[in-house]
């Protein structure tokens, strides 16, 4: 509790302690001899300016100001009218428990606040770094990319940088709301924000502060409530029209009933009084943001960051969903997966193929000197000769080792079969004779699989995949995680036709979503009803264009997503119909004399506090 509301909660005590004293001598007739003279007025006046001098205070601040019909405006006007009409315990039994469903509110909305606030300690307040044999501690933001850092155990990550020296477990959960802690060594990654376990670590620089994964999430983080949701739009262009109209109409109510029937003035003021306790529009302005606040919050608990709550609505929406293959769905990292020899043995057609590919960087390269396990022996290979999209021919052993696609074998007339196997084939020949296949291929994902079928449990109804691989590598892989629709051989620009298409075929009240984390998927992302990216691995572009980002690259948490922001909507429209039903059904009663006071208060207070009740079930991750 914030030293405001404490200093809240007491002028509450107070004011209720003198009011419990008044109601119990009102009622037991020890206020009998004061009974119509300012001297009740006076007593009465001390609770009701000790808990509504903030209140009055802030409609007169508004009124001045040209902003006349608000909540403190209505407050005012009703207790002013009820003081004038000598129902002087209402006037403070309203002003009273109006500041009751004030503090309640304050302390959901800092409760629905910290699960996103937890986001904001992540920044680190110094780095070390070595000068002269010292650690000297400085300011993040003034140190260099390529500096080396050292990380103390227990301290957090200021930079993102790669470790030079030291081993240790981080700990990562205050970004990806993962609990089991990552092991760092020499020549891995690590990202700021996180925290350091047991062991010192050094780290080479990668990305000045301002670049860096803790800034970014930071300035996610806190431009997040500034998108709003259309039922949030909604709410407050209602409520903008809503007061002034429910204003006029108790005004309407105070004057014309007793100029057309005569008299009677005292009980028509006392109506429009009830009538605009009642109508404060509390339970609509603050459930219905804190439902969505409360929302955004439970997504980052579990390292899900929604850039705001018309983003959070979209996902309830979502009904198709779209994924990038390479990094998202699969590792992207190109492993021999299938060894098909023909006239030699596994063993040889593996080495001939690494010692052919010896010199090469290419990532087909490299994974089959990874299967081959062992170092190629480069007095044994000549000089490459590369035929541009068609593969390499080389002397290994003094023998001409061609090593290629179909297009290169056909290219030298060389008979073979061809291979149907999913992934990139690469074809082998000696001597001008077919030797073998090599089939290399992306591994997908562990738990890509069970991700998907999550999706479809929560409602999604078609998951697609795009690719630029080869047709036969990508029906391989959504074979094997169950996608629904595959488009292979596209460029970046083709991406976004597909998506187009897509969501040209969508109905009115559904959303597409795409899934990407490479830096050719951000005009894709852009496009989307909704963009997901992956925020570990993801190029700064495509975390720039998307609209929630995966800070562990988990698509498994998609799914869990759609189940918080559906669960959100469903708790704002609960709470919309609640409100303006009871409400509804309070005023006419109100009009018609029919509802006092105490039902009024009921009516705003009460509707407020179970309304705000309802909202903070948004907060929990299930």
């Amino acid at each position: 509790m914030t030293k405001k509301q404490q200093k809240m909660l007491v002028r509450i005590i107070i004011s209720f302690a003198i009011f419990a004293v008044l109601f119990v001598c009102g009622h037991g007739g020890m206020l009998e001899g004061i009974e119509g003279t300012w001297i009740l007025f006076l007593v009465y006046a001390v609770p009701y300016l000790i808990i509504g001098y903030d209140i009055i205070y802030k409609a007169a601040r508004n009124i001045s100001h040209g902003q006349i019909f608000d909540e403190n405006f209505l407050m005012m006007i009703a207790t002013f009218g009820a003081f004038g009409v000598k129902e002087y315990s209402e006037a403070v039994a309203v002003m009273l428990f109006y500041q009751i469903g004030e503090l309640f509110q304050g302390y959901a909305v800092g409760k629905s606040r910290q699960s996103i606030a937890d986001m904001m300690d992540i920044c680190p307040e110094y780095a070390n770094v070595e000068a002269d044999g010292n650690l000297m501690q400085v300011d993040p933001d003034d140190v260099e990319v390529g500096s080396i850092i050292v990380i103390k155990p227990g301290e957090r990550i200021p930079l993102d940088g790669i470790v030079t020296e030291g081993e240790s477990l981080i700990d990562t959960a205050a970004l990806t709301g993962e609990s089991v802690p990552r092991r760092a060594a020499p020549g891995d990654e690590i990202i700021s924000g996180c925290v350091n376990g047991s062991g010192t670590l050094k780290v080479r620089v990668s990305k000045v502060f301002d670049d860096s994964t803790v800034a970014r999430i930071l300035e996610l983080v806190e431009n997040a409530g500034s998108k709003k949701a259309k039922v949030e739009n909604f709410i407050t262009r209602f409520a903008k029209y809503y007061t002034p109209v429910v204003t006029v109409s108790a005004l309407v109510l105070a004057l014309l009933p007793p100029l057309i029937l005569g008299g009677g003035w005292s009980n028509w003021i006392q109506r429009a009084c009830i009538f605009l306790v009642i109508s404060c529009p509390c339970a609509l302005v603050i459930s219905v943001p804190l439902g969505f606040f409360g929302g955004i919050g439970a997504a980052s608990r579990i390292g899900v960051l929604v850039k705001g709550s018309n983003y959070l609505e979209a996902v309830a929406q979502m009904t198709t969903i779209v994924f990038d293959k390479t990094g998202t769905l699969t590792k992207g990292e190109f492993k021999v997966q299938e060894i098909l020899p023909g006239n030699c043995s596994k063993e040889e057609l593996l080495e001939m193929a690494a010692l052919g590919e010896a010199y090469s960087n290419h990532p087909i390269a490299g994974s089959i000197k990874e299967a081959y396990g062992k170092e190629p022996d480069l007095k044994r290979v000549g000089q490459a000769e590369e035929s541009a999209g068609h593969g390499i021919c080389v002397p290994v052993d003094g023998r001409e080792v061609l090593i290629g696609n179909e297009k290169l074998m056909k290219a030298k007339g060389i008979s073979f079969p061809p291979c149907s196997s999913g992934g990139t084939i690469v074809y082998v020949a000696w001597e001008r004779k077919y030797a073998g296949a090599i089939v290399i291929s992306d591994s997908v994902k562990e738990g890509a699989k069970e991700a998907i079928a999550d999706m479809k449990r929560v409602g999604v109804k078609k998951c697609v995949m795009l690719t630029g691989d080869r047709m036969q590598a990508a029906q391989a892989a959504a074979q094997a995680l169950s996608i629904d629709e595959v488009h292979a051989e596209l460029l970046p620009g083709d991406k976004v036709s597909k998506v187009e298409e897509l969501l040209h075929a969508q109905r009115e009240k559904e959303r597409l979503a795409f899934v990407g984390d490479g830096i050719n998927d951000a005009p894709v992302l852009t496009r989307a009803d909704i963009g997901i990216a992956m925020g570990t691995m993801g190029s700064d572009a495509a975390i720039e264009a998307a609209d929630v980002v995966l800070m562990d690259d988990d698509v498994g948490k998609i799914a869990a997503v759609v189940r918080i922001s559906r669960k959100t909507l469903g708790i704002v429209k609960q709470n919309i119909v609640f409100a303006l039903s009871v409400k509804a059904l309070v005023l006419i009663l109100g009009a018609f004399g029919m509802a006092n006071m105490w039902e009024a208060v009921f009516a705003d207070v009460g509707v407020s506090v179970l309304a705000i009740l309802n909202a903070m079930r948004a907060l929990k991750t299930e």
